[in-house]
């Protein structure tokens, strides 16, 4: 029976860009399935009084070249994205609406590499539909889907739920009901896989 490994993500965080591609790497390495949720990183700023790290000036000029070394060090491509920060509330209610298509495991590759990898402004509506579009997704569907108000109650009970777990902040990766926060915390779970 295949391990259970949970993340919390947003396409906002670039550190979440870099755990979703650890933790690919962790399934194919192990006999471990990742599920992914989707939920809104303002939203889980604002239930707990967080914020960016980007909002501290030093950190902000210190994480640049971190998430730098754990690209090298996972091996994924990178670029930061000149159009940081995006909003992603459109991007996040598409990811749902993508679950509901049946085409989630898509999405998530071609927003992620539309942010992180070969960045684009994924804030411009235009962008979003020609990035979709280029990737077989049918981004009029997903526009249409994101303002029902189901889905968009939906994004919301994941980012509450999420709330509710102790999340704080994304990436947040949950295995065995044990909160790991950060893209460089994920050594933790892979010791315990090796055990």
């Amino acid at each position: 029976m295949s391990e259970a490994i949970e993340l919390y993500f947003d396409f906002g965080s670039p550190t979440t860009y870099l755990a979703y591609h650890r933790l690919k790497w962790i399934s194919q390495t192990y006999d471990t399935q990742v599920t992914l949720t989707p939920v809104l990183l303002g939203g889980i700023f604002q239930a707990t009084s967080n914020q960016s790290p980007i909002m501290v000036p030093l950190k902000g000029a210190w994480m640049s070249a971190d998430l730098q070394r754990y690209a090298e060090l996972y091996d994924v491509s990178m670029t930061f994205n000149p159009h940081f920060p995006i909003n992603t509330l459109y991007l996040m209610r598409g990811a749902v609406a993508a679950q509901q298509m049946g085409v989630f495991d898509l999405y998530v590759e071609t927003v992620f590499d539309a942010m992180w990898k070969t960045p684009v402004n994924m804030g411009d509506p235009s962008v979003v539909t020609e990035v979709l579009t280029s990737a077989g997704i049918d981004a009029a569907e997903i526009f249409q889907r994101i303002e029902q108000a189901p889905l968009k109650d939906q994004l919301k009970t994941n980012t509450a739920q999420a709330v509710e777990r102790g999340v704080f902040g994304c990436p947040a990766t949950f295995y065995k009901e044990e909160l790991y926060f950060g893209q460089d915390r994920l050594f933790f779970i892979e010791r315990q896989l090796k055990a």
